[in-house]
């Protein structure tokens, strides 16, 4: 086997070839990012920061956030956190990663930095160069004990936290080798090539962008297009000025573009791309049918979680795709699970599991978490579905998410694509309501496609048709939006409180 590294990774990409490109930017060559990535190591070293160190990066999204992550990531330890944290939220993150370090932009006005100096962490400031990406970075020269130069294989990579929706968010550290494993996966799966360029509009301090928009197509001399971040009404400009073959989002800015394209049919025959990518939750496959009609491309829908580093499952890209399916095994192994950790036949309802190279070896810290987490290799994911005959896999959604109704179990996503079958809706998400009596009811926040008018007797009167009676919602809110996460993804746990009907 080849050694799993960043620094192996880039060596594939031809030196004149461009890697980063970005709106009205001068693009950067792989020989150019390959010496960024080297003169970063040696200034990190030079302020007493080797492998093994966590380095916190406050960064908005762009060409300099992609370089920056790989090349701290090369030869130190990162932890890429959302810029739009509050003070009170980066002293919390900043403490439970242990940052030696934070990385951000010379004069940023983020709370990071006054977070930093008052826990005693280093802030090192980078100055933006000339091409997407460059910078040069600037602390305080120190002497210091490390581990100097380019990481190994079993070197933490990258530190991420998950989202923590219900109870503390857990520390998932991810190794070199899982890291490159997973992009490695993705770019098999999507045959990437030299020849690919990816419109990325994924945030850089989440692991879908990190691995699938990011390090999948530069494992193949590939090359990224990176915007300050998703953006529907610039989203079409972008494609026209990237040319891009392909691009990965999240099923909500799927939908915005979507909502969109109907003004941009020139543009996107203009610029034919090879294939779509959905991942980090379901796309409604009434979404699906419309994006490949309105593209003229495949969507493959992609099954990924931060403890994978990304990548579980997909569809494939030439072969059977099954809408509703988030496809079969690719890269890990995957298996369903029942309640006494007995692996179930194809068709059995349980819970999804995985093992492989790219899957974490543990939460840090955490003894609990990985001794509920971890069942004779296989890692939990905490999701409910089933795998068929021919090894595909369709979720029915996450345990906390299945909605108990007297004891009937319910699927919200079930409810979703019913309703969504619906001429009128345009989104919709399923969610829990308090009840005295039950325990628990269903809800539904809708938002209605644009001229379109339905009623809350309707919709019901409209299910009621294809769903059995308890899994009706006995709650419908009509919304402009429905509320998201940081990334984009809508929130079924604790819409209920936000919506003011808990």
């Amino acid at each position: 086997m080849t050694s799993r590294t960043l620094q192996r990774l880039l060596s594939f990409g031809r030196g004149d070839a461009s890697v980063f490109t970005a709106p009205s930017a001068e693009a950067l060559t792989y020989d150019g990012l390959r010496k960024l990535v080297a003169d970063t190591i040696a200034a990190l070293n030079a302020f007493g920061i080797g492998r093994g160190d966590r380095v916190a990066i406050v960064l908005p999204n762009g060409p300099m956030m992609a370089g920056t992550f790989i090349a701290v990531a090369s030869g130190a330890v990162t932890a890429p956190l959302n810029p739009a944290y509050r003070a009170e939220e980066f002293e919390f993150y900043l403490r439970d990663l242990g940052a030696k370090a934070l990385v951000v932009e010379a004069g940023t006005a983020s709370p990071a930095v006054g977070v930093a100096k008052k826990l005693g962490i280093d802030v090192l400031t980078l100055h933006p160069g000339r091409g997407a990406g460059v910078f040069t970075i600037s602390g305080n020269q120190k002497d210091a004990p490390m581990r100097r130069g380019f990481a190994e294989p079993d070197d933490l990579a990258l530190i991420l936290h998950t989202s923590g929706t219900t109870s503390r968010p857990k520390i998932v550290p991810l190794t070199q080798s899982n890291v490159v494993a997973s992009a490695e996966n993705i770019a098999n799966s999507l045959a990437f090539s030299d020849r690919d360029r990816g419109l990325n509009i994924m945030p850089l301090f989440h692991i879908h962008g990190l691995i699938a928009g990011l390090l999948a197509p530069l494992s193949r001399g590939g090359d990224i297009f990176c915007t300050p971040g998703f953006n529907a009404l610039k989203f079409f400009a972008w494609m026209e000025e990237a040319k891009p073959t392909w691009y990965t989002a999240v099923p909500t800015m799927h939908q915005a573009i979507l909502a969109r394209a109907g003004h941009h049919k020139e543009v996107i025959a203009r610029h034919p791309l090879r294939f779509l990518r959905s991942s980090s939750a379901p796309l409604p496959p009434q979404v699906i049918a419309e994006l490949e009609t309105t593209f003229g491309a495949p969507l493959i829908e992609a099954y990924g979680m931060t403890e994978a580093a990304h990548q579980m499952a997909c569809n494939p890209l030439h072969g059977v795709r099954k809408p509703g399916s988030v496809g079969v095994a690719a890269g890990p192994e995957i298996a369903v699970m029942g309640e006494q950790g007995r692996l179930l036949r194809p068709g059995e309802i349980g819970e999804i599991v995985i093992r492989g190279d790219n899957v974490t070896a543990g939460y840090e810290n955490n003894p609990a978490a990985n001794a509920a987490a971890f069942v004779d290799g296989w890692f939990r994911t905490g999701d409910q579905g089933v795998m068929d005959a021919d090894g595909y896999v369709s979720l029915t959604g996450r345990l906390k998410e299945i909605i108990i109704r007297g004891g009937e179990k319910i699927s919200p996503r079930e409810v979703d694509e019913a309703l969504m079958d619906h001429p009128a809706v345009l989104q919709v998400v399923t969610f829990a309501i308090p009840h005295d009596k039950l325990g628990e009811d269903v809800a539904a926040a809708v938002v209605l496609r644009d001229g379109a008018a339905a009623s809350e007797a309707e919709l019901r009167a409209f299910l009621a048709e294809r769903l059995a009676a308890f899994k009706t919602p006995r709650k419908i809110v009509f919304l402009a939006e429905i509320p998201k996460g940081a990334t984009g993804k809508l929130q079924r746990i604790g819409l209920a409180q936000k919506l003011g009907l808990a």
